[in-house]
């Protein structure tokens, strides 16, 4: 479904308001959900009437919890929706689990009607699980990017903050919706309406698709060298063939010594150290996110032997691979840059 501009003539009758479906999977995402829902809701009175109208959907038809205890009352079930309505669908924790085979099952079946379908913040995933995102683009929270890209292949995964793709749409949680939504009403509306909801909500950067979601290396790290923000790059996009200090010295134009010096003064640790901790972040990841096996995992983050691996993730996280399959319910902990997702 399109979602250019709905202009109605002299003559034809006004457009009948464009109705949201939002799909709550257990433990979805409070403010990703708010960020989509709210919009419309300062839209309608923007434009003096019900431009849009929604309902809440889930499995079960009765009540839905988020991820900080809060539950809402649902509106319907997985009943049949009409075909000019947009289906959003809520994840958040442990989405793997929340979505079932009833689930995707609807999604599938809303799909074949041409239902346009979006997911947010790991909504993508339920999608992705359905099908839907086959030789698609997409995007997901940052965090959720590598077991993602390990388990939907024929997906194509973007960094963006959001990605509309035909009628499949995808945001990558927290305020990305928010995006999205200003996107579609300035389509719906035009572009003051959407500006004017954006100054109600003390939004006062609406981002496009084309930019990405996590923060540039320099403000994560709290460090402005541009070497070492390159070096950092070239680390992360080289987890499961690591390259050697002396490697990525040359590479930015300085001896190993130096980087060891660069390193040390900024960040308080050895580019090894640094690096060990990038690839034992991901390897935790793709333990929490993705059935793979632990030898799997370890030679996708660059370890040549489960044992080794096995050691450096008890060192890091005070726990082994395997057991670490337990604990997925627990609060993840901090990335090497020190940031915890939404």
């Amino acid at each position: 479904m399109s979602t250019g501009p709905r202009k109605a003539t002299q003559t034809s009758k006004p457009e009948a308001p464009r109705r949201f479906v939002f799909l709550l999977l257990d433990k979805f995402t409070m403010l990703a959900f708010a960020s989509a829902i709210e919009p419309l809701r300062i839209a309608n009175r923007v434009i003096g009437e019900p431009a849009y109208t929604w309902a809440l959907a889930g499995e079960g038809g009765e009540t839905a919890t988020c991820s900080n205890g809060a539950a809402f009352k649902l509106d319907m079930g997985l009943d049949e929706i009409d075909r000019d309505d947009i289906l959003l669908v809520c994840g958040g924790i442990d989405v793997g689990r929340a979505a079932t085979r009833g689930v995707l099952n609807w999604l599938r079946r809303e799909a074949r009607r041409g239902v346009t379908i979006g997911g947010l913040c790991t909504g993508a995933y339920a999608l992705a699980k359905a099908g839907l995102l086959d030789g698609k683009k997409a995007t997901i929270h940052w965090e959720n990017q590598d077991g993602f890209l390990e388990e939907f292949e024929e997906v194509d995964l973007t960094k963006s903050v959001f990605v509309m793709d035909g009628n499949r749409w995808t945001t990558a949680g927290g305020t990305s919706s928010l995006d999205l939504m200003l996107k579609v009403i300035a389509a719906d509306h035009g572009e003051d309406v959407a500006n004017t909801v954006a100054d109600q909500l003390i939004y006062s950067t609406i981002r496009t698709d084309q930019d990405t979601q996590r923060l540039s290396i320099p403000t994560r790290i709290g460090v402005r060298h541009p070497k070492l923000s390159q070096v950092i790059q070239m680390m992360e996009g080289n987890i499961e063939d690591p390259m050697s200090p002396a490697d990525l010295a040359e590479e930015v134009g300085m001896s190993t010594r130096q980087l060891e010096r660069l390193f040390s003064r900024y960040l308080n640790r050895s580019p090894k150290r640094y690096y060990m901790e990038l690839r034992l972040q991901k390897a935790r990841n793709l333990l929490m996110q993705t059935d793979m096996s632990v030898i799997n995992v370890a030679l996708a983050c660059g370890f040549a032997s489960p044992s080794h691996f096995s050691k450096c993730y008890r060192s890091h996280y005070n726990t082994t691979p395997y057991r670490e399959r337990g604990t997925q319910g627990n609060v993840p902990q901090a990335p090497a840059a020190g940031r915890l997702s939404i």
